[in-house]
Formats: C-alpha cells, structure tokens, sequence
C-alpha cells in the first residue's frame, strides 16, 4: 500500500507499524497466489447442462427417431407450439453428476427397420464422446430404454392429428 507525503511524493508504507499492510513488489522470480493459475477455484456442473449434451449427442444418430416416452413426446409438442417455447432437448434424459463421474439415463424411439442394438451402440459411444470432451466428467453407465418403434405409416396419422388441431 502507498501513502502521499506533504510534498506529494509517494511512498512505501511501513509494515512494521502497521501489519496488515504488506509490500506488493515480489522479488524476481516469485509468483502471486499458488500454482498453476487452472487449477485455482473449482467448477461445477450441473445435471441439466449435462443433459442438453447428452440429448443432442443421441439425436445425431442415425435411427433415433425421438426421445422420450409417448406422454413426454405429447406435453413436448404442445410446449414447441406455444410461442416462446423452446424445444426440450433433455426431453427422455436423465442425469446424476458427481464430482468427478456422470451416469445417464436415456429413453428413446428408433425408427422401424434398423438394428435397436447397433443404435444402442452407436447413441452410447456419441454421448459418452461428447460428455466427456466437452465436460471432462467420466461416464460410468449410459443406459438406454428403447420405449418406441416409430412406424413409416405413423409419420402420415402424426401430420394429419397436427392439421386437425
């Protein structure tokens, strides 16, 4: 800390007299604080931004139709009609985020005709790629719940039920 004199020099004050103040010039070499300036402070994520990822992540693959439960794909539709309203991209996702680890819990709707295994796979290893690049949580268990097989003639009853309403 510095003090003004009469003459409107300035100069260092005295940390004998008084203690709490200390000198701010560090010799050669020397570093403020302690360590590496990343590992300062900590950083939290929560379940929901976690979520957002791993929905999007599922929805990239090619054969998932939706997610979600039919009742949830229903609220989720009249919710993206209200104007202002946003997409739900969590919609079918459920996450538990620790410390250090996340577990995910996914439900979703593949289309008819392919492989509910391969899609399974293929969901799994996009989420925990994306989750873990850009979280840096560990991904212990993605478990997938297949609630829905979309039909090609379903698409067409869908378009009309939206006209009607």
């Amino acid at each position: 800390m510095t003090d003004m004199t009469d003459g409107g020099s300035v100069r260092a004050s005295d940390p004998e007299k008084n203690p709490m103040e200390t000198s701010s010039r560090k010799g050669p070499g020397t570093r403020r604080g302690g360590g590496d300036p990343a590992t300062r402070g900590r950083t939290t994520i929560s379940d929901g931004v976690v979520e957002k990822i791993a929905g999007l992540a599922a929805r990239d693959v090619l054969g998932v139709h939706a997610m979600g439960s039919g009742l949830s794909r229903t609220f989720g539709a009249m919710r993206d009609r209200v104007p202002g309203g946003s997409k739900a991209v969590t919609r079918g996702v459920k996450a538990e985020v620790g410390e250090v680890q996340t577990a995910l819990d996914l439900e979703i709707v593949v289309d008819y005709g392919v492989s509910i295994s391969d899609v399974a796979r293929a969901v799994r290893e996009n989420v925990v790629a994306a989750v873990e690049r850009m979280t840096g949580l560990e991904v212990v268990e993605v478990n997938i719940a297949v609630s829905d097989v979309k039909l090609p003639e379903e698409e067409e009853e869908e378009e009309q039920e939206t006209r009607l309403q």
